[in-house]
């Protein structure tokens, strides 16, 4: 089941009551409570912390919201690291050496509770976990899995019966280097969805020395010190197996990959495809609609920011904030380079607006990773939601007014600019956790936006949205027939007598 999920002031629809009354749960003040114990979720991410400072610990973990087994609640995956060696030579792959490193699907029984049912099944998983995608790539009417690592990739068919085979090695997928992030979309609308892999670095078990040579100020190694790489586009034949094509379909342009985001710009009828860079510029790619792509970054607007400076592209959406029907971008980054905010010009181009519309005073601080668009309180209007923290522990020996952890942090959309509300939407965003992944969806079917989060090293959290509205909202779910059946880049425009409200399919992130 692909939901996209829309606000609709003057328009209410009625959902099923759940089977069971879920757990009695007291409302505490503000909009999210994290309520992850009380529904069973124990996940710790196991990120190992070597003398060596290998970049990789301080990656990871991913996370996806989706309804494995068609019952009309919303499951939780989250992606595991992998034990390392200290040292670990040069070539070597970090192993999921015991249930501690396991990946984890927890199914969401009929009272909301979620249990642990990674044995049953079958995706354990392998390597240093960093994201996921979900999608039904052979159009079955069941999500399958795609999650990237570093040494293991895996392509997970959904068998429907609650249990999944790994397909990685028969449908060609399984790639090579450090992949982080990944999305499902047809590229040359013959319905049948494709797969991108964005890889960060050329990188290996190198033992380079960054940082101050004195006790405890040893640091992961910037990006700069590694070169970029391709990313990995597979087409689908419809049999199973995939194909690389990557230099054939104009995705020439190598880069630092982190996220992943797509719609459709320019409104030709073709999704387009958007990539999060790490201290090198993003890239934009236009669909030209014969199943190749023109890299058109730095022409569009978006390569840079307002300044004309590349900047470390981590998390990213690509949707229609100011409701003109029109995909915008947001882009989290580091601390001293402000999160980045493109409003689409409707011409082919983008306007840098960070400056202009709150985001910059509210993020010149601060670090952010897993970044969503998410209309909280059904107001129309389409607010920022980021998992916030530094890439560096040792942040604050040399910048002693930056934070590793970090609180997570919600810009409301007031229709004309953002405001920072995170000070009063609960608990949750007053603790410094060193966020990574972020996952939005509608966990117990009442209409309000839901978030999990991950934190390297750390647990998942599971904020239930408790913001008081009386507005009403819309669930779509979308079947393809000639498209892809999860209608992934289907493009959902919903009008009302207080305006119109658009919206992108996609699991991409």
């Amino acid at each position: 089941m692909k939901v996209a999920a829309l606000t609709c002031l003057g328009l209410a629809l009625t959902i099923a009551a759940q089977e069971k009354a879920p757990p009695q749960i007291v409302p505490v003040a503000g909009k999210f409570v994290d309520l992850t114990s009380a529904l069973g979720v124990q996940f710790q991410h196991a990120a190992p912390h070597t003398s060596k400072k290998y970049l990789l610990e301080t990656m990871g973990s991913g996370v996806a919201l989706f309804d494995y087994d068609n019952d009309g609640r919303l499951d939780i995956f989250l992606v595991n690291g992998a034990e390392i060696d200290d040292p670990s030579p040069l070539g070597a792959i970090p192993k999921k050496s015991g249930p501690k490193y396991w990946n984890r699907l927890y199914h969401q029984k009929p009272d909301g509770t979620f249990e642990d049912v990674t044995e049953k099944a079958g995706l354990q998983g392998a390597g240093y976990g960093m994201g996921v995608a979900a999608g039904d790539y052979d159009n079955d009417g069941y999500e399958d899995l795609f999650v990237t690592a570093y040494g293991g990739n895996r392509l997970y068919h959904n068998n429907g019966d609650g249990s999944f085979t790994d397909v990685t090695l028969k449908a060609g997928v399984a790639g090579e280097g450090w992949s982080t992030s990944a999305a499902w979309v047809d590229l040359d609308g013959d319905g049948l969805l494709d797969l991108i892999v964005l890889r960060y670095l050329q990188w290996d078990f190198t033992d380079i020395w960054c940082g101050e040579r004195k006790q405890g100020y040893r640091s992961f190694c910037h990006p700069d010190q590694f070169q970029p790489i391709l990313p990995l586009v597979y087409h689908n034949d419809g049999h199973g197996h995939f194909t690389e094509s990557a230099k054939q379909t104009g995705f020439t342009k190598p880069g630092k990959g982190l996220g992943i985001a797509i719609a459709d710009f320019n409104g030709d009828g073709h999704i387009d495809v958007f990539i999060a860079n790490d201290s090198v510029p993003e890239l934009l790619f236009e669909n030209k609609g014969n199943g190749n792509f023109e890299e058109m970054g730095l022409l569009a607007g978006v390569g840079v920011d307002g300044d004309g400076h590349a900047y470390a592209g981590m998390g990213v959406d690509f949707a229609d904030y100011d409701n003109d029907g029109l995909p915008d971008l947001a882009i989290s980054d580091l601390a001293y380079q402000k999160y980045a905010l493109y409003r689409n010009n409707g011409d082919g181009s983008f306007a840098y607006r960070t400056d202009d519309s709150g985001l910059s005073a509210m993020t010149l601080l601060h670090s952010g990773w897993g970044l969503r668009f998410i209309d909280y309180d059904n107001d129309g209007w389409k607010d920022i939601l980021v998992a916030q923290a530094h890439v560096l522990d040792t942040v604050e020996l040399a910048y002693p007014q930056l934070r590793y952890r970090e609180p997570m942090l919600l810009a409301r959309n007031t229709g004309h600019a953002f405001i920072d509300v995170s000070a009063d939407s609960g608990a949750a965003f007053h603790e410094p956790w060193a966020s990574r992944g972020l996952a939005v969806g509608d966990l117990d079917n009442d209409g309000r936006l839901d978030v999990v989060v991950t934190t390297n090293g750390g647990p998942a959290h599971i904020l239930r949205n408790q913001a008081s509205t009386h507005n009403h909202w819309l669930s779509v779910d979308l079947v393809g027939h000639k498209s892809n059946r999860d209608g992934i880049g289907a493009a959902v425009k919903i009008v009302s007598a207080k305006g119109a409200q658009y919206a992108t399919v996609t699991t991409s992130g």
